[in-house]
C-alpha cells in the first residue's frame, strides 16, 4: 500500500465546494471518481482544507492510498485525462503513509480578487468580486497589517463551524493593485470558517470609507462580529498554496 499526494487545481465555478455532498458535485467527488476509474479502488481522497461553493483552488492538496503499481508522477497526467477541464492535476509524488492533506498541513495562503471599476467584468464574472465604489487601497492595508500576528479570530468565523479555538497566527497579510485588479494574499497557520471572506468584506467596506482600519482591533478585542463588514463573495477566493 502506497500514499500518494496531488496537488490539485480547479475552477470552483461549477462546484458546491471541495467536499463531498449528498445532493450537489463537489471536487472531491469528481476527483474520487477519477481515482476509482484509472485503479479500480473505492478510496475517497483527503483534502487539505474544505473550500466552499464557487471558491477556486491553484494549490489544494489531496492524498490518498494505493495498492496501484502506477508511478507515482504518472498519476498526474493520467486522472487529467479523466477529470473534467475544470479540475486539473498540477502534480503528484509519493509521500510516507503518515502523511496527510489536512492534519499534515503547517499552514495556508489564500488569495482575494477584486475587480474595482465602474462596469462589471466579463471575464473576472466568477473570478473576482466587482466594486464599482473606488477603493483607498492605502487604509486598507493599514487594516491588513492589523491582522498579522497571533489572535482570538473569533470575530471572523461564521456560524455553523465546528471548532473549539479562535487562535491563529497570520504571518503575512497585504493588498496589492494591478490595475483594476485589487489583490489580497494572507498565509497563516489555519483559518476558520468563512474567515478570509470576512476579513475581505470589512476592509472593503474600509477602502470605501464605511468603517475605519481600526475596527479590526477592535472586533480582535471584543469577539463581535457585528462590528465587521459583509462577508465577501466566494468567487474571488483562491486556496493558492498549502504549506508542509
Amino acid at each position: 500500500m502506497r500514499k500518494i499526494k496531488l496537488t490539485v487545481e480547479y475552477d470552483g465555478s461549477g462546484y458546491h465546494g471541495w467536499q463531498i455532498q449528498n445532493n450537489a458535485l463537489s471536487v472531491q467527488e469528481v476527483l474520487y471518481k477519477a481515482i476509482r476509474k484509472l485503479t479500480g479502488e473505492d478510496v475517497i481522497p483527503d483534502g487539505a482544507g474544505r473550500t466552499d461553493c464557487g471558491v477556486h483552488a491553484y494549490g489544494q492538496v489531496a492524498s490518498f492510498f494505493t495498492s496501484s503499481n502506477i508511478p507515482a508522477e504518472k498519476f498526474t497526467p493520467a486522472l487529467n485525462a479523466l477529470l473534467p477541464d475544470d479540475v486539473s492535476i498540477v502534480s503528484s509524488e509519493e509521500v510516507d503513509e503518515g502523511f496527510h492533506a489536512r492534519f499534515s498541513a503547517k499552514g495556508k495562503h489564500y488569495r482575494y480578487i477584486i475587480i474595482n471599476r465602474p462596469q462589471r467584468s466579463a471575464l473576472w464574472a466568477k473570478r473576482a468580486w466587482h466594486i464599482r465604489e473606488k477603493l483607498d487601497i492605502k487604509a486598507m492595508n493599514e487594516a491588513a497589517r492589523l491582522i498579522l500576528g497571533h489572535h482570538d479570530f473569533k470575530a471572523f468565523c461564521a456560524s455553523g463551524h465546528n471548532v473549539k479555538t479562535f487562535d491563529r497566527t497570520m504571518f503575512h497579510s497585504e493588498w496589492r493593485k494591478d490595475g483594476d485588479l485589487y489583490i489580497y494574499d494572507i498565509k497563516g497557520d489555519g483559518f476558520l470558517y468563512n474567515m478570509v471572506r470576512i476579513m475581505v468584506g470589512t476592509m472593503a467596506y474600509i477602502g470605501k470609507g464605511r468603517l475605519t482600519p481600526d475596527i479590526i482591533s477592535e472586533a480582535i478585542r471584543s469577539g463581535d462580529r457585528n462590528l465587521l463588514g459583509i462577508t465577501a463573495p466566494p468567487y474571488g477566493l483562491y486556496l493558492m498554496e498549502v504549506f508542509y
